[in-house]
């Protein structure tokens, strides 16, 4: 059994999709399955062409998304954009939620006010930020360490 990580994030442009892909990749090849919406998830576009109202389609994509964030061990947050991403935000509200571990990643050098973070997302990841894929290892090591993924 692995560590579970769900990622949180924008997936609306290809900047995002690919920089969410990247994500993955490394996310895996360090030891870690995760739960990637815009590849494991639904895409509201598909199940609307599958004669779905807006509704209907909207309502499955949260269950589906509400139950892999139960099943996560983690939530790993992308802060990138002018403001973070809506959804995302949703998510990892929810991931604190259920007590989850939960973990910002953001390479972006702009920022909410002042030059520092929304209190309410520095609150949720209690202070663990990381603004390179290597310093969001070092921040995901302890968590294994201390035995906070289920298969440790």
């Amino acid at each position: 059994m692995t560590c579970n990580i769900y990622i949180a994030g924008p997936l609306f442009s290809e900047a995002e999709l690919e920089f969410n892909l990247k994500l993955d990749k490394f996310l895996t090849d360090i030891g870690f399955s995760t739960f990637l919406p815009q590849r494991d998830g639904y895409e509201l576009s598909n199940l609307i062409n599958e004669s779905l109202d807006d509704d209907e389609a909207g309502r499955l994509i949260f269950k589906r998304d509400l139950d892999e964030i139960k099943k996560a061990d983690i939530i790993v947050f992308i802060m990138d954009g002018r403001v973070p991403d809506e959804g995302a935000c949703v998510e990892i509200g929810l991931g604190f939620a259920y007590d989850k571990e939960c973990i910002g990643l953001k390479t972006d050098s702009r920022t909410f006010m002042n030059n520092s973070d929304n209190p309410m997302l520095s609150g949720v990841f209690k202070e663990r930020i990381a603004h390179s894929f290597s310093e969001l290892e070092t921040l995901l090591q302890p968590l294994l360490e201390e035995k906070k993924c289920c298969s440790c």
